[in-house]
């Protein structure tokens, strides 16, 4: 492992996260921010992530989240590495329009494979860990279509409306085990992931939807998972937090 980042502060200082699709956009912007508090960080995904992990002093572990056993063992392989877990993120997901009536069961199964399945089985590694150790925190990322569903997305909603639910569920199961558990529900985010199913004119108008006028940067999700994964929000648990820029206000 090389030497993690110059931190900025202190308060994830020895903590270990895994990141699940952190070689780019939202998640290599959350494992850059954790390492940057102090924290050891391992990046879980499907594509190479060497570069992203080497900027953050940390390690990458390739898996496929669409197949069960692989994403086993890449979390074993991770909480290894990192010689336990305090901090799990899970932003790996997938994202696809379609009209409600053109969605086949193999578009369906894609999309909530990866969105809600591999989430779960994450979780549960990651938890099993944390009871038997000291606790810890588990973030996952959902979406403003949870809340709002979308004309064009309703696999996807639906696959991020369940993010939401498990979010909760494990609250609820875990908390008495020091495990505080929350979702993220960001709202147009421009990343790579979605970039050729937009247009400028697009853009444009999901920012008028904002009253701050503007869409949201990976910045602003990193920010809101690092503080959701400090001692700060030691009594946050089981929410779903918009982040928006005002679009929901529920």
């Amino acid at each position: 492992m090389t030497a993690p980042p110059v931190p900025t502060s202190n308060r994830h200082t020895a903590r270990r996260a895994i990141v699940t699709g952190g070689a780019r956009g939202i998640g290599a912007a959350i494992a850059t921010h954790l390492a940057r508090e102090g924290a050891h960080v391992a990046i879980m995904d499907r594509l190479p992530a060497d570069q992203t992990a080497l900027a953050c002093g940390g390690i990458a572990v390739a898996v496929d989240l669409t197949d069960p056993a692989d994403t086993s063992r890449a979390m074993a392989e991770a909480i290894d590495g990192l010689g336990g877990l305090d901090v799990l993120v899970n932003s790996a997901g997938i994202f696809a329009l379609s009209p409600l009536l053109d969605i086949d069961v193999a578009a369906w199964d894609a999309m909530v494979d990866i969105n809600a399945r591999a989430t779960l089985l994450t979780m549960q590694s990651a938890a099993r860990q944390m009871i038997a150790g000291d606790g810890g925190v588990i973030i996952n990322l959902a979406s403003m279509a949870a809340k709002s569903g979308g004309a064009m997305e309703a696999h996807y909603a639906a696959s991020k409306a369940a993010v939401v639910a498990l979010t909760r569920a494990a609250a609820l199961e875990w908390g008495p085990h020091g495990i505080r558990v929350n979702a993220i529900c960001p709202g147009y985010v421009l990343t790579e992931m979605g970039a050729a199913t937009r247009t400028a004119d697009q853009v444009a108008e999901w920012s008028s939807r904002s009253p701050l006028g503007r869409l949201g940067a990976p910045a602003d999700v990193a920010e809101l998972a690092a503080y959701l994964a400090s001692d700060a929000a030691s009594y946050i648990t089981g929410q779903a937090l918009n982040l928006t820029g005002g679009m929901v206000m529920h």
